[in-house]
């Protein structure tokens, strides 16, 4: 049975606080736990941190999302061996490149496909600003020009990016449609047309979280009509510390983000619940 599997960013967990203090490693990793996330994303790229955040995670039944940065193709397969070695539910490529050109890029693409089929774990490119897939219509332009790509979608990144003016035109839907048609895994936060990461919990804030929920809503069901029948699909909530985070004049968070962490964990599995049930 195809499953969600909803995961808290451990960069997400940083405070940023201007009293200094951040809890450990181990704190953070129990308080996920303990919230019912089943699992985490953590940066996959250095054997020693990897091993440590592994430990921290053993008997708690969580998996997690491998994060990594490459700048060319070989740079994957270190990563590679790590994630082979130190299991993940996905690896994540932030591609940390900025091409021009499609041309330039297909050959990376290909190269990071041809890696991923080695391994026996899924391997997602991630759409997001100041990489690779910065602009939603050169991403769009590479799935024309690399059919099999699969995406990992934060659409927060397009949103902003492209400033889509509200209420979100009929053609501007369809972009975002087709990039979450593409997309077998989801970060989640929500953006406005001028903020990347706004406060979901205040009122005013509701059509752009109703707006990101029905853009969810149609990458689920897309996915769960491509995925096999016993896959999961990764959620992440990644609510990010300052300056993704909006701060007041004290320079601290002007909402508690690990309860609205809890409260976009809760919105995610109801729109689940209500897809799952439909079918």
């Amino acid at each position: 049975m195809q499953s969600l599997v909803v995961l808290q960013s451990l960069w997400a967990m940083e405070r940023r606080h201007t009293d200094g203090f951040e809890p450990t490693l181990e704190a953070n990793i129990e308080t996920i736990a303990k919230a019912g996330f089943d699992g985490i994303s953590a940066h996959w790229t250095d054997r020693a941190d990897v091993h440590r955040t592994v430990m921290c995670m053993q008997g708690s039944g969580m998996v997690a999302e491998g994060m990594c940065f490459p700048k060319n193709v070989e740079d994957l397969k270190p990563i590679l061996d790590i994630a082979t070695e130190f299991k993940v539910h996905h690896l994540n490529i932030q591609p940390d490149v900025r091409l021009r050109r499609i041309e330039q890029a297909v050959p990376l693409i290909d190269g990071w496909q041809r890696l991923a089929e080695e391994v026996n774990f899924p391997v997602y490119i991630e759409t997001h600003r100041d990489r690779l897939t910065t602009d939603l219509f050169f991403t769009l332009d590479l799935l024309d020009h690399c059919p099999g790509l699969k995406l990992l979608a934060d659409l927060s990144h397009y949103l902003v990016g492209r400033e889509f003016a509200y209420l979100v035109s009929d053609e501007d839907h369809a972009l975002i449609r087709r990039i979450v048609e593409h997309s077998w895994a989801f970060h989640g936060r929500v953006a406005s047309r001028e903020q990347v990461q706004i406060e979901i919990s205040f009122p005013h804030h509701k059509i752009w979280v109703d707006l990101f929920l029905d853009w969810w809503a149609h990458g689920f069901k897309s996915w769960r009509q491509r995925a096999d029948p016993d896959a999961s699909l990764s959620f992440t909530c990644e609510l990010g510390p300052k300056p993704y985070a909006i701060t007041g004049r004290d320079g601290n968070d002007t909402t508690d983000r690990w309860a609205e962490a809890l409260q976009l964990k809760a919105l995610v599995e109801d729109l689940w619940s209500g897809i799952a049930g439909s079918v």
